[in-house]
């Protein structure tokens, strides 16, 4: 027992911390309906005001306290709930989803964009962190110490205040049921920002408290503990704050206790203890009742996921559509050439980089635009790819066009293992068990020898006579117009009819004899397969690459990125891979300039600040960007064409100044109850007899 308690203390701070976290995430998704991603954002920017405040500005540790925490954590909660989230309470639930991710990338940029630079030894709240106390045989240090007191006095005061306080009554009561207490005449909307700014204040407690724990302040390690939190809290079924307290305690304790009871300097205590929190978010969607009973019941007010509106190039009609059909293998023609014989070397290399972006996009294109569902593993399996390549090439003489292959396959045998045991998972808790894979591969497969080793990482080979940066971007394009069909066709096929039909309703597509377990391992598999293609690719056109290169924060990026440029079409992949890899280098050209000079290391902060809030668009076109403007270009062209031959525009035409300014036509109630557009019926001459387009 001695034993067991000697590992056991310390780990109590970081089950106080998780705890912490999973409180706030709990009351956020009570009160707004909204499953608050950005939390760990939340922490990471108060971590680094106290840090600034008492490193860098050399301000008393309870002044930085009292601004990082006190000031700068409810009023960062207040913003994100009355500006976003207090508007999407009935949103769907991807949009919520996107939206918090969004802001986990943009939120810490804003912070590295004014202080730039790594924040280390990040300080404790404790006057003396390095002391020693006793007690008994036990010991532990003045920060942890800190960590443990005052927990246990917000824990005092958050139990005063739901058990003695009107406030907290009403808290209590809007995260029981929002509704009826709003047909009880209370303010639901005034008891959620109050919600949102105790949990921004957990959020700045929590990541205040936890900075000292890593050498430092980086906004990774924060996405970390929102995960470990995350386990906390579906523990308490997201429901239940007693049951998050206790989860978060649990957690952080066993963790330490695992790590006393394994192998010294080995892979198991090295790898598995971080990942422990991970393990157990898995088997905690997949097995605990609660999860399974929330799942089940569900809320028939919640928002509903509307259908996703026709493709752009439905729009065309028989004019357009010839004339993209001369038109566009003429452009492909010129752009290759153009790019093959005036782009200089460095340019030629960043192409060829966004055309193997795109191509592992087009993995999130297949997944995410056709089924509706989020990963948050596509990094990973990017991965896998590039280092079975890798070992193949160089450690067996495999062919290296040939290892590029069996590098995909063998990460669509892994998206095939990831999708069966999460069959039974949808929206948000998919999401979570992706994003908890993500971070078991990058802790617990990409640092063995054998397939990611580690920080050194793997050499991978250009193919022979491909050696070259035109030949390797022939290759590139090659690959990624392969890809590209496949997507094509099994979106116009029957797998693609099947999660069309299974996106509007699973229950429904079910009772027409759709298979949905097959669709849904059948489209992981392929997913995950043409993403190992597109991260040998990678691997190969770098020459070497490490684990580094494909954790959980290239996920998300990813992700957010292709939903924001257009997630259901190759158009949008084919824009976000470009766009990664130009936006920070026209920004570093920027920046060499003597008025923007000042951006200077900069660029990377700035890059993800703007492909972050891009997310936000999200919202309002959930078509994306790029399938916007082509709806609208479509549109414009449509009414040019028909004011040329003399014909009055149709409705469709006719709205195009309407869907131009992001609005849709007016909406009525005909006599039978069906709802119409304000106006004449919508209807496009010469539409295509192949709407799905390219």
């Amino acid at each position: 027992m001695t034993h067991f308690l000697s590992f056991a203390i310390p780990g109590i701070p970081y089950g106080f911390v998780y705890a912490l976290v999973a409180v706030g995430l709990v009351l956020t998704y009570k009160t707004s309906g909204v499953f608050n991603m950005a939390f760990a954002a939340q922490a990471y920017v108060s971590a680094a005001i106290y840090y600034g405040a008492v490193s860098q500005h050399h301000l008393s540790k309870w002044v930085g306290f009292v601004l990082a925490v006190v000031v700068a954590g409810p009023a960062l909660g207040y913003v994100l709930d009355r500006l976003l989230f207090r508007h999407m309470r009935t949103a769907p639930t991807v949009v919520k989803l996107i939206t918090g991710l969004g802001l986990l990338i943009g939120i810490p940029s804003i912070v590295q964009f004014f202080w730039p630079g790594q924040h280390q030894n990040p300080p404790s709240l404790s006057p003396k962190p390095n002391a020693v106390y006793h007690f008994g045989s036990y010991h532990i240090d003045g920060n942890q110490l800190v960590v443990i007191v005052a927990v246990l006095v917000v824990m005092a005061g958050l139990g005063v205040l739901f058990r003695f306080t009107a406030l907290g009554l009403k808290m209590r009561a809007v995260v029981e049921s929002p509704r009826m207490v709003e047909l009880a005449g209370i303010n639901a909307d005034r008891v959620s920002s109050f919600a949102w700014m105790l949990s921004g204040f957990l959020a700045a407690l929590a990541g205040v408290l936890l900075a000292p724990y890593y050498a430092n302040i980086d906004a990774t390690n924060f996405i970390a503990l929102l995960v470990a939190a995350i386990a906390a809290a579906v523990f308490a079924g997201l429901a239940s704050l007693p049951l998050a307290l206790a989860g978060g305690l649990f957690l952080g304790i066993f963790q330490q206790v695992l790590t006393g009871y394994l192998p010294l300097n080995s892979i198991w205590a090295t790898a598995l203890r971080p990942s422990f929190p991970f393990i157990v978010l898995v088997l905690l969607l997949l097995f605990w009742p609660l999860v399974r009973r929330r799942r089940e019941a569900g809320d028939p007010l919640a928002g509903v996921d509307p259908p996703p509106p026709a493709l752009a190039a439905s729009l065309r009609g028989a004019t357009l559509d010839r004339l993209t059909t001369i038109i566009f293998p003429i452009f492909i023609v010129a752009y290759i050439g153009i790019t093959l014989f005036l782009v200089p070397t460095h340019w030629l290399f960043l192409l060829t980089q966004g055309i193997v972006y795109a191509t592992i996009f087009l993995s999130i294109t297949a997944l995410t635009g056709m089924s509706g569902q989020i990963s948050l593993c596509q990094a990973s399996f990017a991965g896998l790819g590039a280092f079975t390549a890798g070992q193949l090439a160089t450690e067996f003489n495999i062919n290296v066009i040939v290892a590029l292959l069996i590098g995909g396959a063998v990460a669509a045998a892994a998206g095939a293992l990831v999708a069966i045991p999460t069959l039974r998972l949808r929206g948000l808790y998919l999401a979570l068990a992706t994003l908890a894979f993500a971070l078991l591969a990058s802790n617990l497969l990409f640092p063995q020898s054998w397939l990611g080793n580690g920080d050194t990482g793997v050499n991978v080979p250009r193919p022979p006579g491909f050696n070259g940066n035109r030949a390797f971007f022939l290759l590139a394009m090659a690959v990624f117009a392969v890809c590209a069909v496949v997507v094509i066709l099994v979106r116009k096929g029957t797998v693609g009819r099947y999660l069309s039909a299974m996106r509007g309703s699973q229950v429904a597509a079910e009772t027409i004899g759709i298979n949905p377990a097959r669709a849904k391992i059948t489209i992981f598999a392929l997913s995950a397969g043409i993403a190992g293609v597109g991260g040998a690719m990678f691997g190969s056109l770098q020459g070497t690459t490490s684990g580094g290169d494909y954790n959980v924060f290239f996920s998300i990026l990813w992700i957010v990125l292709v939903l924001t440029t257009g997630v259901r079409t190759v158009e949008g992949a084919v824009n976000a891979g470009i766009a990664l890899v130009l936006v920070p280098e026209l920004l570093s050209d920027l920046g060499g300039t003597s008025v923007f000079s000042f951006l200077g290391n900069r660029v990377t902060a700035l890059s993800f600040f703007l492909f972050g809030i891009g997310a936000l668009t999200y919202a309002k076109h959930p078509e994306g960007a790029v399938e916007f403007n082509k709806r609208r270009s479509l549109l414009w062209i449509a009414a040019w064409l028909d004011r040329r031959a003399g014909r009055e525009p149709t409705a469709g035409v006719a709205d195009a100044a309407t869907l131009a300014r992001g609005q849709a036509p007016a909406l009525e109630l005909s006599g039978d109850g069906q709802a119409v557009a304000d106006g004449p019926a919508p209807v496009v001459p010469e539409r295509s007899p192949h709407p799905g387009g390219p």
